[in-house]
């Protein structure tokens, strides 16, 4: 496989967003399977926050039900071009990143 310019979404969000009664991830994952994009992977974090600064973390002692979530997708400019619309209106709560990179 030659090395080819691609692009890398991620997005940063929590277990407990939903979307149209469904966890959000998977049905991003879901969506972006229908769609026929290349791959999708999502993270669980084990801890962090985000801009409320509430604390989220896996640690027995102070187990958080809403753990930290990243959900990567890597593809064609023009494939993530084509389904960033609909990422932005899915993520209500959440990061959204686009980067370039290359494939090798």
């Amino acid at each position: 496989m030659e090395q080819q310019a691609v692009k890398l979404l991620k997005i940063y969000t929590g277990e407990n967003e939903h979307w149209q009664g469904a966890v959000l991830y998977h049905a991003l994952v879901l969506k972006f399977r229908e769609l026929g994009l290349i791959g999708v992977t999502v993270y669980r974090g084990m801890e962090g926050y985000g801009p409320e600064k509430r604390l989220r973390t896996s640690r027995i002692l102070e187990l958080s039900a809403d753990l930290p979530v990243i959900i990567e997708v890597v593809d064609t400019e023009e494939n993530i071009s084509r389904i960033l619309p609909l990422v932005k209106e899915m993520v209500k709560k959440g990061l959204i990143i686009l980067q370039s990179a290359q494939s090798l």
